[in-house]
């Protein structure tokens, strides 16, 4: 089940609200919570409810060992057990398959591949759940001693299985303790219907640009294509650029929805995207750009002191392999990861004040020329193709500028290829910034708003009953 299907939007989603409202305490509220959560995580990968469950069971078992052990030998052990545990999950379901093709490949051997079903959403609640459990080692958090409090934090729905990543400490006083108003109400369901329109309006209609320019991409197992290999410079370029808009609308729309149901609960989770394609720099990018993963590595990895003297560079390194590494078990992610972990070195060389001196329009070209070559190299997870992308960018496959065939595609898409760009833009940040002082035509924009968001549900509804949603792309995470 997906967040832009018809069966969740008026039949899952609308029957939650009801129950959820109907009943008063937050005990009630709670316990619709994890039953609507575990029915939707089941919809999809019934078997791993139970893989679910257990990795919660043990996590609240070493949480409640870790604070009985406080700062003895026990809770070092506990919580090197717990960190085995929850990232050797991630690795035997992940990346056993790309271990094992990559020794048979090394050492000429041939053990089967596992064909192992990825969970749905593993990475994402994977880094929850170590969030908590590490936060309850290092004492900011207090450990939670409610079973059913802690599987609700690690089975909430909305973000369950594409993010953004919420910490326990975002969320912890609002699991005991919440309410929603009616601003709430109002303005979660504004923005799950910005993020359903993400996702439906602009996310699907790129999704099939790129196929005619670039050829199939799935959700589930990446580029399809194998006549990559001839594509003009043209089909090349716009395919890449609008490959861009699409996975930053499908992540972000998904992202926008999630905050919105979670709102409508009570919660307020942290923002995971800001307008990143108006970035300076490539710092300033993944400091927009899935915001949630951004900083669980920055807390939580970059200043583990593992390397003395060194650990300023080393752990760097290490950030972006594992940014790489985590969006898929392939080396295109990899190579994808340490590069854009290359340019934030070289900035970082650079210094911020030297950056600041150069002019803001070149630096806005720099950024987005290293941004669309990236979302080139996430695409390709053959290397092979990946090689044939670059040609194609330099001519060197004997590939032309523009064939008949492109220029047919980009005159019939050329409409939501530029409202797509312009979306991505801080549009509405600087209209609401504009009417702060304006009360009445602040009011007015109020009920626009509202109509607007009618409006664009039932386009939505429509489209959704004509043609089935594409999955979210970061399902496969």
């Amino acid at each position: 089940m997906v967040f832009s299907d018809l069966l969740f939007l008026f039949v899952f989603l609308l029957s939650c609200f009801i129950i959820y409202f109907a009943v008063k305490s937050i005990k009630a509220k709670n316990i619709v919570l994890i039953v609507y959560s575990l029915i939707f995580y089941a919809w999809g990968e019934p078997i791993y409810v139970c893989l679910l469950l257990l990795s919660t069971v043990v996590n609240y078992i070493c949480g409640l060992l870790i604070d009985r052990y406080r700062d003895e030998r026990g809770a070092k052990l506990t919580i090197a057990s717990a960190l085995v545990f929850n990232i050797g999950l991630l690795l035997v379901f992940k990346y056993t398959g790309f271990f094992v093709e990559n020794i048979n490949a090394l050492l000429g051997t041939s053990i089967t591949v596992p064909n192992i079903r990825l969970p749905i959403g593993i990475s994402f609640f994977t880094f929850q759940i170590l969030s908590y459990i590490i936060d309850c080692y290092w004492g900011k958090v207090e450990v939670q001693r409610s079973y059913p409090k802690l599987l609700l934090y690690i089975s909430l729905f909305p973000q369950l299985v594409a993010g953004p990543i919420v910490r326990y400490s975002t969320i912890e006083k609002e699991i005991s303790s919440r309410r929603s108003t009616a601003e709430d109400i109002s303005e979660g369901l504004t923005r799950f219907i910005v993020g359903l329109s993400k996702k439906v309006i602009f996310a699907n209609g790129l999704y099939a640009v790129v196929e005619e320019l670039l050829g199939a991409y799935s959700a589930e197992v990446a580029y399809l294509g194998s006549s990559f290999a001839g594509k003009s410079f043209f089909a090349t370029t716009l395919g890449v650029i609008c490959f861009a808009l699409y996975v930053y609308y499908d992540f972000s729309g998904y992202s926008d929805m999630a905050i919105g149901i979670g709102r409508i609960f009570g919660f307020r989770f942290d923002e995971n995207f800001k307008h990143p394609f108006v970035s300076k720099n490539i710092t300033e990018f993944w400091q927009r750009w899935h915001i949630s993963l951004g900083s669980f590595f920055r807390d939580y990895l970059l200043y583990v002191p593992l390397f003395g003297k060194r650990r300023k560079y080393l752990s760097l390194f290490l950030v972006w392999f594992c940014t790489g590494f985590w969006h898929g078990a392939s080396w295109n992610f990899i190579i994808w990861g340490m590069y854009f972990g290359a340019f934030v070195f070289i900035e970082q060389l650079i210094g911020k004040k030297r950056m600041k001196k150069i002019p803001v329009v070149l630096t806005n070209i720099y950024a987005l020329f290293i941004i669309i070559i990236g979302f080139g190299i996430f695409y390709f997870e053959n290397l092979k193709d990946l090689g044939t992308f670059f040609k194609n960018l330099v001519f060197a496959n004997g590939n032309s500028f523009i064939e008949i065939a492109d220029r047919a595609v980009a005159l019939e898409n050329i409409f939501l290829i530029v409202i797509s760009a312009i979306c991505s833009m801080p549009i509405l940040p600087w209209i609401k910034k504009k009417l702060v002082n304006r009360p009445k035509l602040a009011v007015a924009a109020s009920y626009a708003t509202t109509v607007t968001s009618v409006c664009l549900l039932i386009v939505c509804s429509v489209l959704l009953a004509e043609n089935a949603s594409n999955p979210f792309l970061y399902f496969r995470f």
